[in-house]
């Protein structure tokens, strides 16, 4: 009986968040911006918290061994960002992408024969709202700090002023032919987003949201949505911890480590100032 009751709570408690999430989640437009080749044949393919339309030559995905990535384009004009944060974002998801896409692909510069070539243009940005953003950061604070470091309370974001991403990638083959197109939107939500104190916070993080959602679809072939969750690579691990990418190709895009996380994660740090988004050489 009690076993049966714990289920039926989790279950309400599951349900419960899904909702929640859902009800304070910032609104996303699937925008288009030209850059890819074509928009023919694309499907809706929808997340919890997601929308995209996508798709995939599964066959020739699935045969291809090495991809390189061309830089991210920033096509969202009407972001009030700086230049500075619109570099910090873009490269964010060409990182996410590159360490993502590395579970199955070699990794290699432009110009050094790949199979694929890869390009992402971020096309809308809503941008976060800062002192709203801090003011959340420091209602999330309030019960740890009463409860002197004991309490473990998710404190909801305010729902006002999230910020969200949009973004299209395809894959071309070294013919110029479209492998894969995929079109992508998320806000931010209320209990799974980080506030930061920037315009670019939300923007920044939902990057890297992207860039599993596609290396998801050019691993696999399928839609990323109908996958489960599985444990991260070794190699994806250490990246995140600022250790040497699996591609040397991936190190154009810089390494964060543990201190960027935690400022960002635990102190809402701007992206800006904890990632310079610079080429690591060694």
């Amino acid at each position: 009986m009690r076993r049966c009751h714990f289920n039926f709570m989790l279950k309400l408690f599951c349900v419960n968040a899904f909702v929640a999430i859902l009800a304070g989640c910032a609104s996303a437009p699937l925008t288009t911006s030209g850059s890819l080749m074509s928009y023919d044949g694309l499907a809706p393919a929808e997340g919890i918290v997601t929308r995209s339309k996508l798709r995939i030559d599964k066959a020739d995905i699935l045969a291809a061994k090495r991809v390189a990535i061309v830089p991210t384009s920033f096509a969202a004009a009407r972001a009030e960002l700086t230049d500075q944060q619109r570099r910090v974002i873009s490269n964010a998801v060409d990182r996410s992408v590159c360490i993502g896409l590395s579970d199955r692909f070699e990794i290699v510069p432009p110009g050094q024969g790949a199979d694929l070539v890869v390009h992402v243009t971020v096309t809308d940005v809503t941008v976060t709202d800062a002192a709203v953003a801090g003011t959340s950061k420091v209602a999330s604070a309030v019960p740890m700090f009463l409860t002197g470091g004991a309490s473990h309370i998710i404190v909801p974001r305010i729902p006002f002023g999230m910020g969200s991403l949009s973004v299209e990638a395809e894959a071309r083959d070294m013919q110029g032919r479209q492998k894969a197109a995929f079109v992508w939107a998320r806000g931010a939500d209320i209990l799974t987003s980080t506030p930061r104190l920037s315009a670019s916070g939300d923007a920044y993080d939902l990057a890297g949201e992207f860039g599993a959602d596609f290396s998801k679809l050019m691993i696999t072939g399928e839609n990323p949505f109908d996958k489960k969750l599985s444990m991260p690579s070794a190699h994806r691990v250490q990246s995140a911890l600022g250790g040497k990418p699996k591609y040397a190709a991936c190190d154009a895009f810089g390494r964060t480590g543990v201190p960027a996380f935690l400022s960002g994660k635990m102190l809402g740090a701007p992206p800006e100032w904890v990632d310079d988004a610079k080429p690591v050489s060694e």
